[in-house]
């Protein structure tokens, strides 16, 4: 694992670099899929500045709801204990972010988005949306496993870090790749539905398609993680639970989707 590097002293997190590789290379496939639609260069960059700032706020805000426990206690201790740990402990709270809370608040800002411009149909802000949001994950969970975060459970098969200063749990101890192993099925989402919109397969239907297939994967990786960071609710983690909800509403979109069409 390599959690950061240094250039001119400065310490710069491999997350970040990944998460701008990201961003690149879901501007660059916005761009070409827009192409489609007629799009200009300057909305696809806006709209992805826009799923940017909504992933960010998203995926801090739902990381804050699993750490509720500690965020309560904080609030509770308002005027009775000192500030600066208070505020320690709401930072911390908001430190991390959960990739649903990213996904959610990416599409509530193309919905925000599509208010406002109306140059562009929602549907077709949603379709490009649905395959850029894989691409920018593989980015997202290479920079998990460099930085050691999202880690998975002790076993022989796996990666050992040493020495790693953000997450201590991950060093001196062989744990199974899940990152990488989420990174390669967000891989082949990705191509699968840039194959599908290639052929027009599943037209304005990307989303759903999306939200039929990750969850699935999720919902899995999730038994084979280490940490509990993430909240459980009832034996199941946050993120289970969100992945049950997505895949019943794909299932009921794609329904209504294919009654529509043959009406």
């Amino acid at each position: 694992m390599f959690p950061f590097f240094e250039i001119f002293g400065v310490r710069v997190a491999m997350y970040g670099v990944c998460s701008v590789f990201g961003l690149l290379a879901c501007g660059f496939c916005g761009i070409i899929l827009a192409k489609r639609y007629s799009v200009t260069f300057e909305r696809v960059i806006l709209l992805m500045l826009a799923c940017g700032a909504g992933m960010v706020v998203g995926g801090h805000l739902l990381f804050a709801i699993t750490q509720y426990e500690d965020l309560f206690t904080a609030l509770s201790l308002i005027g009775k204990a000192d500030f600066n740990e208070i505020v320690n402990t709401i930072i911390y709270c908001f430190s991390g972010m959960v990739f649903y809370g990213g996904f959610l608040g990416g599409l509530l800002a193309v919905a925000i988005y599509s208010h406002f411009d109306k140059t562009m149909k929602p549907i077709n802000m949603i379709n490009i949306y649905a395959v850029c949001t894989p691409l920018f994950h593989i980015f997202g969970r290479l920079g998990c496993f460099c930085s050691g975060c999202c880690y998975g459970f002790e076993s022989s098969f796996g990666f050992t870090a040493h020495n790693n200063p953000y997450v201590s749990a991950v060093n001196d101890v062989s744990r199974f790749p899940v990152p990488l192993v989420e990174a390669f099925c967000n891989l082949l989402i990705f191509l699968l539905l840039l194959w599908l919109w290639k052929r027009k397969t599943c037209e304005n239907r990307l989303i759903f398609v999306y939200m039929l297939m990750y969850p699935v994967v999720r919902f899995s990786l999730e038994f084979l993680r280490g940490d509990l960071i993430r909240g459980i609710w009832f034996g199941l983690s946050t993120s289970q639970w969100i992945s049950i909800v997505l895949f019943i509403i794909a299932i009921v979109g794609l329904i209504k989707a294919r009654k529509k069409s043959n009406s």
